[in-house]
Order: C-alpha cells, then structure tokens, then sequence
C-alpha cells in the first residue's frame, strides 16, 4: 500500500479488525519510510462495474464518489455515520448483483434516491434536486408530494 505522504510502497500493517457492519476490514498502516500513520479499508467486491454516463461515455465505478455525493446530501443532517456507511455497502451490492458488469448513471440515481428516502427525507429532496436537476419551486414541490404519497401508503404485509 503506498503512503499518502510521502509515496513508498514500504508499509506495514499494525493492527485489523473488522468495521462494526463487518463489511470491510480496517487496517492501521505504518509508513516505514517516514513514520506516517494511516487507515485503509478493504472491501469485498462482488464485480468490477462500469458506469454509462447518459453522454454515453463509460467510466468505472467509484464507491467514494457515490459516497461523497450522499454525504453532500447529508451535510448538515443527523443521521448516524453507521447508517450512512450501511446504505452505502447496500446500495453497492444492490448494483453488484443487478447481474450486468455496466450499470447506467440513472440506475444509480435511482438506487441512490431510494435508500435515501428511506434514511432521510432532506437528503432525498436534495440529491434529487441535483440528480433530477430542478429548475424552479414546482420540482421540489413534486418532489415532496412524492415524499408525502409514500407516506400515505400502508406499509407492505409479508406474504
């Protein structure tokens, strides 16, 4: 593993465990060169995904990119980093198993936009604004009717 600060590959592992989901494993590094301490996380990963943006360029999947636009969109929210974290590694293996090695920008948009409702409804209006990108009053106004109608609705019974 290469040392974020000063880029030699002479690391060493002090200590593993896995995180409190137990869907990665975190590990403290020591830089053997420079004495920089640093955390890295390893994931399982079920396929390599690439993405179609609606340009049709194709890019690969970035986990961290997906991450930082849910946190854009919890800025400033409560809601418990180890939820966040959890919705995260769901939305990933959502799209992992769709079964295909290329997943489309909307179908990401889509995933991303129905875990967050279900995690908060201002992050939901939020990357939805962005996503669907609103123009005036009436989009989010849309948008919170569709958050209201959600709520109207009985919850499914198992069968």
């Amino acid at each position: 593993m290469r040392c974020p600060s000063c880029g030699s590959l002479d690391t060493q592992v002090k200590d593993s465990r896995p995180t409190e989901d137990s869907s990665a494993i975190r590990r403290r590094r020591l830089c053997l060169a420079c004495g920089f301490r640093f955390t890295t996380f390893e994931r399982v990963q079920l396929r390599e995904l690439t993405v179609i943006k609606r340009n049709g360029r194709r890019v690969p999947f970035d986990r961290d990119k997906l991450a930082r636009s849910i946190e854009i969109a919890l800025r400033k929210r409560n809601v418990d980093p180890d939820r966040v974290e959890q919705t995260i590694s769901r939305i990933v293996r959502e799209l992992e198993s769709l079964g295909e090695g290329e997943v489309t920008a909307e179908t990401i948009g889509e995933t991303v936009m129905a875990h967050l409702k279900d995690l908060d409804d201002v992050a939901y209006v939020r990357f939805a604004s962005v996503y669907k990108n609103f123009r005036e009053a009436k989009d989010f106004e849309q948008a919170l009717a569709e958050l209201a109608g959600d709520e109207d609705e009985p919850a499914p019974t198992g069968r």
